[in-house]
């Protein structure tokens, strides 16, 4: 079974009882204050069959990130084939999502700095990074963990009117 581990953080594969967990996180509002909205139970529940389904078909994924200490579910961080065209897909993603009482402990930026050491054994040479441009806590991960700012873009899958759809884009060549 495919696991990293951290200082403080244990990336693993994920356990049927992380999906209460997950559910209650993406109906946080404060967590997905970025995303265009919270998530139904259904919708977490098919996000966690894709993200099982890509490690099954693509050797890297989303994990599911715990505490060492006692073992909670804490959110996710990963690797994510690039999901719509743009100029710097195909590509992979390196991507995190936490629940809100884990934000601004460094966990996220712990996390992520495990995965890029992942991807380079999985001989991944180029990481992509992004998000709405009013994203400033996960901006600052990206700047944390050695990646460089390299544009910006409109989201294409989100509606012209809406204030996520300006996205920063970031990038880190892993050779």
């Amino acid at each position: 079974m495919l696991q990293l581990e951290t200082e403080r953080l244990v990336l693993r594969q994920w356990k049927p009882a992380d999906l209460p967990l997950f559910i209650e996180m993406n109906k946080d509002k404060e967590v997905m204050r970025y995303f265009p909205s919270t998530l139904t139970d259904a919708e977490t529940i098919q996000f966690y069959e894709r993200i099982v389904a890509e490690f099954e078909q693509k050797g890297y994924g989303l994990f599911a990130i715990e505490l060492k200490c006692n073992g909670k579910f804490i959110g996710y961080t990963g690797l994510h084939e690039i999901g719509f065209e743009a100029a710097f897909s195909p590509g992979v993603e390196i991507g995190w999502r936490l629940a809100a009482a884990y934000h601004n402990c460094g966990y996220a930026t712990e996390a992520a700095c495990a995965v890029i050491g992942y991807a380079q054994t999985l001989g991944i040479k180029k990481l992509y990074s992004f998000t709405a441009s009013v994203n400033k806590p996960s901006e600052r991960v990206m700047q944390k963990i050695g990646m460089q700012k390299t544009g910006e873009f409109l989201h294409p899958k989100l509606e012209d009117v809406s204030p996520l759809k300006a996205h920063v884009l970031y990038s880190l060549d892993l050779i």
